[in-house]
């Protein structure tokens, strides 16, 4: 485990390396014994800093969701960070590209709640009464900590990507919003354009089988920290397609069928 100090000195080195855009080494490589318990930690007190500069938390997402990135992440469960009311953006507008330092765009939903949820003992259901609308979103995430370290070109560990608040950079809303039972959200399906090609598509359901299982799983994991979800709050429920690289001048298209679409440039 990580002393304080050390915990301290990696947040701010993580939130150096957003303003700065400047990337670092695998916290890993440096302490290889870390643990995720460690990697939360770090990501909390970074998440602190934020706090302490007037940012306001909009919501959370859940991330490696699919069991072929768990298997890839050599973990078993999905992980989780905090948004920022800074993090989010428009629909159909430009994004400076400056905002990030290597953005990868992936397909959602969002779940916007309108009552708290606290675990343990969440289930599926509870998520569903407690969800006033679903919507189409997208995910921003980036790499604050090298996604390969720069020398070895080894890969970074599930450990370095929770630190870095599971690597959430942006977020897009847009489309239609629907009622839970307006649709099947497990069967709600989506193609992503960059530059007008088709990159990825996915259905919904490639989130743990129904991607509320994912905002349960969040609020039972939150309640070790005797903290839950809050009324209001945005809760990304995970991908279900591959990340795809964005760079300067890139025009991303998500179109969710009858659920509308999401459209932005990286100018």
């Amino acid at each position: 485990m990580l002393t304080d100090t050390q915990i301290a000195i990696l947040a701010a080195e993580l939130d150096q390396a957003e303003q700065s855009r400047t990337q670092v080494r695998h916290f890993s490589r440096r302490f290889p014994d870390m643990t995720i318990a460690d990697g939360y930690a770090i990501a909390r007190a970074w998440c602190g800093l934020k706090l302490a500069r007037g940012q306001q938390v909009r919501g959370h997402k859940i991330g490696l969701t699919s069991r072929a990135m768990q298997q890839a992440s050599q973990i078993n469960e999905p992980d989780y960070g905090t948004l920022f009311d800074s993090m989010f953006f428009d629909s159909g507008r430009d994004i400076p590209f400056e905002t990030f330092i290597a953005p990868r765009i992936e397909v959602e939903l969002a779940f916007i709640l309108s009552r708290p949820l606290k675990g343990p003992g969440v289930t599926l259901f509870d998520v569903l009464r407690a969800t006033e609308f679903v919507t189409p979103a997208v995910e921003i995430i980036d790499a604050r900590i090298e996604q390969f370290d720069r020398e070895t070109r080894v890969i970074r560990r599930v450990t370095d990507t929770i630190s870095d608040n599971a690597a959430n950079a942006g977020v897009v809303l847009g489309g239609r919003p629907v009622h839970v039972d307006a649709v099947d959200l497990r069967w709600t399906g989506a193609l992503l354009y960059r530059n007008g090609i088709i990159e990825e598509s996915g259905l919904a359901a490639a989130v743990l089988d129904h991607p509320a299982h994912g905002v349960a799983w969040l609020a039972n994991c939150l309640a070790q920290w005797d903290e839950g979800l809050q009324a209001g709050e945005v809760v990304l429920a995970g991908s279900f397609t591959r990340p795809v690289t964005g760079a300067r001048g890139d025009t991303f298209q998500v179109d969710y069928g009858p659920l509308g679409a999401i459209s932005f440039r990286l100018i």
